[in-house]
């Protein structure tokens, strides 16, 4: 038996695995548990503060694009959940670094939506 930590989604889990020799059948593995540790974030596309999604969704519009100036409350983007539209606003003053996502797209919680520097 080997045990490997798996990346899925940015969820970290730990699989044992059974090595087969001499091309016998593999045995059943058992559903994968999730790791004690968590995985770090991705590195964000631009620089400054990471803008996430609060719940899982779909992007309905993206208001912002690289590079534009916003102000705190300006709306980034509209996020469809449980059939709710609901605005994504900006925490502070400042220029977006990077739009991480695009219209049309399902995310999760916590799923990087647009960098503000």
């Amino acid at each position: 038996m080997r045990k490997y930590n798996v990346n899925v989604n940015g969820t970290a889990y730990e699989v044992t695995v059974e090595e087969v020799k001499g091309g016998a059948a593999p045995a059943p593995v058992s559903a994968p548990a999730p790791a004690a540790a968590p995985a770090p974030a991705p590195a964000a596309a631009g620089a400054g503060e990471q803008i996430t999604s609060p719940m899982p969704g779909t992007i309905l519009d993206v208001k912002v694009t690289a590079g534009q100036a916003v102000k705190s409350g300006d709306v980034l983007m509209v996020l469809e959940a449980m059939k709710m539209e609901n605005e994504i606003m900006a925490p502070k003053d400042g220029t977006v670094t990077a739009v991480s996502t695009s219209k049309g797209a399902t995310v999760e919680t916590g799923t990087l939506l647009c960098t503000i520097a």
